[in-house]
């Protein structure tokens, strides 16, 4: 049961989709842990390690923003950023069948109409899928990471990459397919330390003008 900083944490980033949220972890630590998608040493930090650090990620997207998240897996970040900012719509792109059916049955059991599950990888949805922001956390180095989503923005957008402590390192070994993909000089910025313990570190990479 949540208590304390980490329910006022849910009760700040989920407002009254926070019943929702509570759901989500249930399946997480159910269904979650059942099909593959996490390890069952995780239940214990669900909220902490894994559904609040990626929601307090939600103060970085623009007001109705169209997201895609790749490599969705269990829905971390693309779910629980869709709890947290229901203003947004979210596209959770996530090649293998059997997490895209975790996720579609989790979506439909929440009710989430601000979800559309597609089951691909990245590349093969360019130009069908044009987004204003695209999410990631433990799919690849930013290196590879960066040609796989940025084809996403269509020239004008933002990259949000939860990242560890390898942030700093992974901005340098990009630099030049950073350069090749006309991006911004990425910005490591840290979220949800008013809410967190640990706060959440991210890579953020503009691609346009303006920018």
């Amino acid at each position: 049961m949540l208590s304390g900083a980490l329910l006022e944490a849910a009760e700040e980033l989920f407002g009254d989709r926070l019943d929702l949220a509570q759901r989500y972890v249930e399946h997480l630590a159910s269904t979650g842990i059942e099909w593959g998608l996490l390890g069952p040493r995780e239940v214990p930090r669900l909220w902490e390690r894994h559904v609040l650090n990626c929601a307090v990620v939600g103060d970085l997207l623009p007001d109705g923003a169209l997201v895609a998240d790749v490599g969705s897996g269990a829905g971390l970040p693309g779910l629980a950023l869709a709890l947290a900012r229901p203003d947004c719509q979210f596209i959770l792109i996530e090649p293998l069948e059997r997490r895209v059916s975790w996720l579609d049955m989790v979506v439909d059991d929440l009710g989430l109409e601000n979800v559309d599950v597609v089951r691909a990888r990245s590349e093969q949805v360019v130009g069908n899928v044009v987004v204003d922001v695209v999410t990631a956390r433990a799919v690849s180095a930013l290196k590879t990471l960066v040609p796989m989503t940025v084809p996403l923005l269509q020239g004008s957008g933002e990259l949000l990459a939860i990242k560890g402590r390898s942030a700093a390192d992974e901005v340098r070994t990009a630099a030049k397919v950073l350069k090749k993909h006309k991006c911004s000089t990425p910005v490591i910025e840290t979220v949800g330390g008013d809410l967190l313990t640990e706060p959440t570190t991210v890579v953020r990479v503009a691609v346009g003008r303006g920018r």
